[in-house]
């Protein structure tokens, strides 16, 4: 798939968005949300994936939706510059949901299925199916206003400060198809699952304002080892974002600006650490929001802005993402 299609094509799906939400203005009932901008980890079953993509949305609603994303590779097969080059297109889709279990504990779960392709020396392979599905509980600890001792408090009601934490803990499952013909791939991530149970560790912080807002987020991923006695490397994963509301009376607008990063140990098999498999990467993204009665729609666009993945041999481009939410 052409990289400037696939551009065309998500600015299509954009105004598509954006002008559905436009005619739907015209409802009588505003979207409620609070403003907490909460970006919680992911993983696609994918090794080169990053963690920024997330469960949440910038309104914090509890939601059931879907979402599309889109990766684009490029994996050099050999040290030369004019080495054979792989061009390699992910595109996954979601079913994700945020569901609440009281005032500070909820879940987040989403169920990928994926659809790899690539191009090595003319010759297009394209592998698709189930990939990992993701759990993770979360307990968040709300910090409230100091109260004001010369004020009586008549409903006994404590004020929310707009700062929170949240700690999450959870795990990804092995649903995802994990074929070994495919680790001998420059990019070892061209997998539609791990077939291993990894952990997943989560602190976050967030302050949400009613004007602007910040994110910041870090995770540990401990990966676990799958039957063919193969274990992508443990990662961290951190992020930090920053938005504002632009408030209607019936649609919020919430642009966003963010940076991200992975760093991910090499990969071990048959207990031994293989070589040129570990690395980093750090991103940029930016994107907005657009909340309106029960709906959400979002989207987000994602460029490196530094990265040495597999002994520099396999090169991030750019990342995607696109959904529509029902909040609950």
């Amino acid at each position: 798939m052409n990289v400037f299609q696939n551009i065309k094509t998500y600015c299509v799906l954009f105004f598509l968005s954006f002008n559905i939400t436009g005619s739907l203005a015209n409802n009588t009932n505003p979207c409620k949300h609070d403003s907490y901008f909460k970006v919680l980890c992911d993983l696609c079953g994918c090794a080169t994936s990053s963690g920024s993509f997330g469960f949440g949305t910038l309104s914090n609603s509890n939601f059931i939706g879907v979402r599309y994303i889109y990766q684009n590779f490029e994996s050099k097969n050999g040290i030369f510059d004019n080495s054979p080059i792989s061009i390699e297109n992910f595109n996954t889709y979601q079913l994700w949901a945020q569901i609440p279990i009281n005032k500070n504990f909820y879940l987040s779960a989403n169920l990928p299925y994926q659809h790899l392709n690539r191009d090595f020396n003319n010759t297009e392979e394209s592998i698709n199916g189930i990939g990992d599905a993701s759990l993770i509980g979360w307990y968040k600890f709300i910090f409230y206003k100091k109260e004001d001792e010369r004020t009586i408090n008549f409903n006994n009601q404590k004020q929310p400060s707009g700062h929170s934490i949240q700690i999450g803990l959870g795990a990804k499952l092995p649903t995802g198809k994990f074929e070994q013909r495919l680790t001998d791939n420059i990019n070892p991530g061209f997998q539609v699952g791990t077939g291993s149970l990894d952990g997943i560790f989560s602190l976050g912080y967030n302050y949400g304002g009613n004007k602007i807002g910040v994110n910041t987020l870090l995770s540990y991923y401990l990966k676990g080892e799958n039957k063919n006695d193969y274990q992508f490397g443990n990662q961290i994963s951190y992020s930090a974002n920053f938005y504002t509301v632009l408030k209607t009376t019936k649609i919020n607008f919430m642009p966003f600006l963010g940076v991200s990063g992975d760093h991910f140990e090499k990969i071990t098999q048959y207990n031994e650490k293989l070589n040129e498999t570990d690395g980093y990467i750090i991103n940029s993204s930016l994107g907005t929001e657009i909340a309106f009665k029960n709906y959400i729609i979002g989207t987000s666009l994602t460029l490196p802005i530094s990265q040495d993945m597999f002994g520099g041999n396999v090169t991030s481009k750019q990342r995607f993402s696109l959904y529509l939410n029902y909040a609950l």
